[in-house]
């Protein structure tokens, strides 16, 4: 089997990792005023640091930042894009365990502008990633679909953006901009977060977006659109994958349902290098949407749990794989966890050992399988 150089690698990972207690501890004192923002800072070096060093330790090829910068996966993103306005409204969000209802609350935002790209995002993060990895900096950013999922038409100011065709344009350009830039720094693989195209498998999410005004059956296809435009300049060197999960936090989820609802037209028709899937219990389906997959696109089979400290039986993982391969040849698949361990500051309910026993289970199942991670 070949040997995979550029990625996603045989052996590869979401992104999110389980902050170190010197950054929760600095996070906190930050918040309370006992610290500045450069104090902040310095302590997430030093934690990134150790992060990268576990990374390449159990031997993964591509290597993120932890998002240890980040209270959450995507909005510290996105309220960084010209236009886009936190607010703090009564926004619930119900995700669900083997012991019932968690329910979040977070933070949501309003359009209340045109869009625009004010400065490269987390530009200074990636930099500072690329200086202290020898290996593969990968950068995390949400997906432009996140922008508008949640909150649909009503989060976006009619004055601004009396129809949304302005609107997905003006968004797709932010995103090429900023593809743009991280590429002037470096950035050779970048990873779209994005839960919206998972959860439109789950018919009450179809419903809950017909609600908020969209149209829940084909509001897959407006998002693959967009993504496609904001990949439209994509650097021939720049590997761009999309992760799918369907929630995670404090171990837990919002939807369930297999891709069957998206496949063809997402595999298909959307113009990234590989897809990071969760397939790590029921909730996500079988493997015959992967028929849909064409030549020369790569699957990340996210196999291993990170909502669950029980490791994993190495052979449960390659009798998996096996079963996807009927489906998509074994050349076109890699193995990662799920998903993130970490996608908010929270964390999911495992330990820092056990999220270093998954990650080198996915290290060794993947040199078993394919000879080399």
């Amino acid at each position: 089997m070949t040997t995979r150089t550029t990625p996603p690698f045989r052996a590869d990972h979401v992104g999110s990792l389980l902050r170190t207690p010197g950054v929760l501890t600095a996070r906190e004192d930050h918040k309370q005023g006992r610290i500045s923002a450069a104090d902040l800072r310095q302590a997430e070096d030093a934690g990134i640091r150790e992060a990268v060093k576990l990374q390449e330790d159990v031997g993964l090829q591509g290597v993120t930042d932890g998002e240890y910068r980040r209270g959450s996966w995507h909005m510290d993103f996105l309220y960084q894009v010209g236009g886009a306005t936190k607010v703090q409204d009564n926004l619930k969000v119900q995700f669900r365990n083997e012991q019932g209802v968690v329910e979040f609350t977070p933070a949501a935002l309003r359009v209340t502008a045109k869009l625009k790209l004010d400065t490269c995002i987390f530009g200074d993060d990636f930099t500072y990633l690329k200086s202290v990895t020898k290996k593969t900096p990968k950068l995390t950013i949400p997906s432009p679909s996140m922008m508008h999922y949640r909150g649909g038409r009503a989060a976006i100011d009619t004055q601004v953006y009396p129809d949304l065709d302005q609107f997905w344009i003006d968004l797709g350009r932010v995103y090429a901009d900023e593809i743009a830039a991280l590429h002037k720094l470096g950035c050779t693989y970048l990873q779209l977060d994005d839960t919206s195209l998972a959860y439109l498998n789950d018919p009450t999410q179809r419903e809950y977006v017909s609600k908020l005004g969209g149209d829940g059956m084909a509001q897959h296809l407006t998002y693959i659109k967009l993504i496609n435009a904001a990949l439209k300049d994509k650097p021939a060197d720049m590997t761009v994958c999309t992760h799918m999960c369907r929630g995670n936090f404090r171990s837990s989820w919002v939807a369930s349902g297999g891709y069957d609802h998206v496949a063809e037209a997402l595999f298909g028709e959307l113009k990234v290098d590989g897809f990071f899937l969760e397939y790590d219990d029921a909730r996500s389906g079988g493997f015959e949407p992967l028929r849909f997959v064409p030549k020369g696109k790569l699957v990340v089979l996210g196999l291993v749990t990170t909502k669950k400290a029980a490791l994993e039986g190495k052979d449960a993982l390659k009798r998996r794989i096996d079963e996807a391969a009927k489906y998509v040849p074994l050349e076109q698949i890699c193995l990662s966890p799920q998903c993130g361990f970490s996608s908010t500051v929270d964390g999911n309910a495992v330990t820092i050992d056990e999220q270093i026993a998954k990650l080198r289970l996915v290290v060794d199942t993947a040199r078993d399988v394919w000879g080399s991670a």
